[in-house]
């Protein structure tokens, strides 16, 4: 599989990993709607589901392979023959098929859960590779709890599924565990010496157990990483996983540093389709999440309101119109300032001199002070 080293390539778990959360499970159709929306925000890959853990989870995968046609659509299995088998059976409608398959690669995971030896999990984690590339050309590896798995056998590990026929090694950090710099480094390491890497693509996928999913993948991404593992809202085990629209926004944003990589992501569909994932899932977004928040782009200390009134990037990294939202929100409370009330009048009609004001702005503060915040009823009532 050619791979384009300018293409920040976009995996999107949210039916996978996303639906590992307790109480989310979504039904075939619904995930299909859900991946049709993927491919039109422009995501490059869609983890369609654990196909042996379920018929379930088998037949949304079939019929998620028959409805998507764009976007390479990909199984998670165990290193074990018979999962792989399975996944590539549900795979058989897939126009573009991709088998992930991978094993432990940290010690604690080798003895504790595996209860094994470095060398028999690496010929495990060969012969997986080399099974899954008898049905499908695209085979993605993953170490897991790369994040804590000695870097010499990572490499070692890495080396040798690419020369087994793995196009994707993907180097997850499982428990959330790594700072940026380490998981950056880990990345860079595995670049400067797995001796075979340019004949693959290195993949992050972070967990958001210390809060640190997306600076972890930022991190992999200027460390040579090109492809991200990422969820709408960031949904996932446990803390989550790594937020599709957060990576997507930071490289909008910081562009200059990431010269000459693209992805084909429309941010714009960002609202709708962080809306629909969480209604669908039952899975409430927190006001104050990046991006898709409630609060995301609400302004309401009345410093705030009256620099961004001024000019709207003095508070404003990002257009609230690039996510698919009208516009930011002046949320009116008692924490508001003259210049927000004075928008907020004018928008609903009132012309008020600045006496007048000031007389408004003293009534409007002892409603705001009895009312956590102020809708247009309010205001109207105040202005009779």
């Amino acid at each position: 599989m050619l791979h384009d080293p300018n293409h920040l390539y976009i995996f999107d778990t949210t039916l996978r990993d996303g639906e590992q959360v307790p109480g989310c499970q979504l039904t075939t159709p619904e995930k299909i709607e859900i991946a049709q929306d993927l491919e039109l925000l422009g995501v490059d890959i869609i983890e369609a589901g654990f196909p042996v853990s379920s018929p379930g989870d088998f037949q949304s995968v079939v019929e998620l392979s028959k409805a998507v046609k764009d976007v390479i659509i990909c199984a998670l299995t165990r290193a074990n023959k018979n999962d792989i088998d399975v996944a590539a059976e549900a795979l058989k409608f897939a126009s573009r098929p991709r088998i992930h398959t991978g094993i432990g690669s940290s010690d604690m995971h080798i003895k504790y859960k595996f209860n094994s030896t470095r060398e028999e999990i690496l010929a495990r984690a060969v012969d997986a590779v080399k099974h899954a590339k008898s049905y499908v050309e695209d085979v993605e590896f993953y170490a897991e709890d790369a994040g804590r798995a000695d870097l010499e056998y990572l490499a070692k590990m890495v080396e040798a599924v690419i020369a087994a026929g793995a196009t994707v090694v993907n180097i997850p950090d499982t428990n959330g565990y790594c700072l940026p710099d380490q998981y950056g480094a880990k990345i860079n390491f595995l670049k400067e010496h797995v001796r075979n890497i340019d004949q693959a693509i290195i993949s992050a996928h972070c967990h958001n157990d210390l809060g640190l999913a997306t600076a972890n993948s930022i991190a992999a991404v200027q460390n040579g990483a090109r492809q991200v593992e990422c969820t709408i809202n960031g949904i996932g085990e446990r803390a989550g996983n790594t937020s599709l629209e957060e990576v997507s926004m930071i490289m909008k944003v910081h562009a200059q540093h990431f010269p000459g990589l693209t992805s084909n992501i429309n941010s714009k569909l960002f609202t709708q389709i962080s809306r629909k994932v969480s209604s669908m899932m039952r899975m409430p977004v927190q006001p104050n999440k990046a991006i898709v928040g409630k609060n995301a782009f609400a302004h309401s200390s009345g410093i705030h309101q009256d620099g961004f009134l001024k000019h709207r990037e003095n508070y404003e990294i990002i257009r609230p119109e690039d996510v698919g939202l009208n516009q930011a929100d002046i949320i009116l409370t008692a924490r508001s300032g003259r210049h927000a009330l004075k928008f907020h009048l004018e928008r609903l009609g009132y012309q008020l001199d600045k006496d007048q004001l000031a007389m408004t702005y003293e009534r409007f503060l002892l409603l705001a002070d009895t009312k956590k915040d102020l809708c247009d009823e309010d205001l109207e009532t105040l202005m009779q």
